[in-house]
């Protein structure tokens, strides 16, 4: 037969959710026949995939990785904790960690990016591996940082295997000091991170609109509490420093000795390095944030199979 065409493998696709070089190969195994293909999809597992698009996957792992002066962040869902210790969701998760780099961690381009260097794209990939597996996966998010001079700093609270787990953060430094000095406080950085979730590095880096919804709640506040003008605006300025010293990295306590503000560590951190350190930014993923999980009744949902 004739060579396979764009529309047929597009409408093959949409009907079984199967990946790309997967529709196309099935499509010429079948000689072009649409109902063969989708037969033959089925025999090897990979039009469950459509079927099972529709659950909801907010397991699975989040993943680091770095190479010199840049790192990434990746998070790969699963809809039971029990896929994140599977090899080949582990493999997974690390190519497309791999393949986030290449790319600069950019979420779109790394779903296009080509998976272990092969044909198929790391989003064919994923789609491929959901009949392979028997759940629904997705690739959700990446995101990186790089330095111009200085080091990118990993770290995985409670990995489940080296560099993957359910928090990986990510921590950027600017800086020509020492290199042993800097590892270091990139990594209590990233703990720090992984501790507090800070929104921002600096004050001057908050979301304006996070301060201006603050705001509104503390002028709210004030006014309800019957004081004078005067008295209402100092107390919105104090709630306004303890937000700020709650949500603020560098105005945050240093959680390595719950005593010293951040920004003093950074400055001491500087003096041993032997040159000035900036914090260049920091990236904070945990797995399933954000991702509405449905509530199940599994003892209603076995009466209910069993018509009781």
């Amino acid at each position: 037969m004739s060579d396979i065409s764009t529309a047929q493998i597009k409408e093959l696709r949409e009907r079984t959710g199967a990946g790309m070089m997967d529709c196309k190969k099935a499509l010429t195994e079948s000689g072009g026949d649409m109902e063969e293909a989708i037969q033959w999809l089925r025999s090897k597992g990979l039009a469950a995939a459509a079927k099972k698009a529709g659950r909801i996957a907010a397991e699975g792992l989040v993943a680091v990785a770095v190479d010199g002066p840049q790192g990434v962040v990746v998070e790969v869902n699963s809809e039971t904790d029990f896929v994140a210790r599977n090899e080949q969701f582990q493999e997974l998760t690390a190519g497309i960690a791999a393949a986030a780099l290449a790319v600069g961690g950019d979420t779109g381009a790394t779903a296009a990016a080509p998976y272990a260097g092969g044909p198929a794209t790391v989003a064919e990939t994923v789609q491929t591996m959901v009949g392979t597996i028997g759940e629904n996966l997705s690739f959700r998010r990446a995101a990186g940082i790089r330095v111009n001079k200085g080091v990118a700093v990993p770290y995985v609270h409670n990995a489940v295997v080296p560099n993957m787990g359910k928090i990986g953060v990510l921590v950027g430094l600017e800086s020509g000091g020492d290199p042993e000095v800097l590892t270091t406080l990139g990594k209590h950085l990233a703990m720090h991170v992984a501790a507090t979730s800070p929104k921002s590095v600096t004050v001057a880096d908050l979301d304006p609109a996070i301060v201006a919804a603050e705001r509104a709640v503390f002028i709210q506040q004030a006014k309800e509490s019957g004081k004078s003008d005067e008295i209402a605006e100092k107390m919105v300025e104090g709630r306004l420093r303890k937000f700020y010293a709650e949500a603020v990295l560098m105005e945050q306590v240093w959680v390595i000795d719950n005593e010293t503000r951040v920004s003093k560590a950074v400055e001491e951190a500087a003096a041993a390095a032997g040159a000035p350190i900036r914090i260049a930014g920091f990236v904070r993923f945990a797995l399933g944030e954000g991702i509405e999980k449905r509530e199940e009744d599994f003892a209603a949902e076995v009466a209910a199979a069993q018509g009781g």
